[in-house]
């Protein structure tokens, strides 16, 4: 009987640490998860907003596949994000106006601050972030890319954002090269712009997923505020 009683209290606490995660589901927009903090000491408005862009092998319209990897993945796992998460699907593709506009919409109906948005991504995701991220370069306070590249026409908007980007230098998938492309074109539009590039020893494609389950990203990133 103690087991079973300890059983139903594990699945209960489990099951509050995620009742604030839920699923938005949109027909001309994308459908997305949203989670704010069950428990926190800052007020909503004052909250920041991490915006997660998944991958390739992630798109389609079964909204769960978003959780196989990255952000939601590492809380699932047990990290604890002081920030309203959003993590939107795509069938085809980033457009950075429609993932300013979901911003928009979270702003709005869940508060958070605007001088605190941030945006990462894995592969497809991270060619996703340097196009929000050099889009709309004043609305983004800082940036992560693991594992993608660029659009080396946004390059110049991206100096005015603190970006950090990682990649494998193992990776068969997408080439430590792209990373490199785009990093070039930053600084050889402002030198002194605040971009790192960090080639991750022996990572691959996949392996790099690890750093989303790590502190540094985050602290590095909510360390900024527009």
């Amino acid at each position: 009987m103690r087991f079973i009683y300890f059983l139903v209290l594990y699945i209960a606490t489990i099951s509050m640490a995620h009742a604030q995660l839920q699923a938005v589901r949109k027909k001309s927009s994308y459908s997305y998860w949203v989670n704010t903090p069950s428990s926190s000491d800052v007020k909503p408005d004052k909250l920041p907003i991490l915006v997660f862009l998944h991958g390739r092998s992630l798109s389609g319209s079964d909204i769960n596949r978003v959780k196989r990897y990255g952000v939601l993945r590492a809380m699932e796992k047990g990290r604890s994000i002081d920030a309203i998460v959003v993590a939107p699907q795509t069938s085809n593709g980033w457009d950075a106006d429609k993932v300013m506009h979901l911003v928009d919409e979270v702003l709005e109906n869940y508060g958070g601050d605007r001088n605190r948005v941030y945006v990462c991504g894995m592969s497809m995701g991270a060619y996703g972030t340097m196009d929000v991220a050099g889009k709309y370069p004043d609305r983004i306070a800082a940036a992560v890319a693991i594992c993608g590249g660029g659009t080396p026409g946004l390059a110049c908007g991206l100096t005015q954002v603190p970006l950090w980007i990682q990649h494998g230098n193992s990776d068969r998938i997408v080439p430590l090269s792209e990373s490199q492309k785009i990093y070039n074109a930053i600084k050889k539009c402002n030198p002194e712009a605040d971009a790192t590039l960090t080639v991750v020893p022996g990572g691959t494609h996949g392996s790099v997923e690890n750093l989303f389950h790590q502190d540094a990203i985050y602290d590095w990133m909510f360390g900024y505020s527009l």
